[in-house]
């Protein structure tokens, strides 16, 4: 099954959404909101906001693969 690269955002303070490409080389620790500005963090026991926020879980965990190892 092919990776998927694009996730969509969704900030837990505002509520908006964005479509993002993930990186497939790094995790993505920080994200910002575009609307309200809240910089959002990985909820605990995920590797990036992709994982917490994302409609997509980040390339590394769809390979089943160690994240930012």
């Amino acid at each position: 099954m092919a990776t998927v690269l694009q996730s969509t955002i969704t900030c837990p303070n505002c509520g908006h959404q964005k479509e993002e490409q993930m990186p497939t080389d790094a995790c993505q620790y920080f994200y910002q909101c575009e609307k309200c500005e809240t910089v959002l963090k990985p909820k605990q026991g995920d590797c990036c906001v992709f994982c917490s926020y994302g409609t997509v879980p980040c390339p590394p965990i769809q390979e089943d693969k160690s994240c930012c190892g």
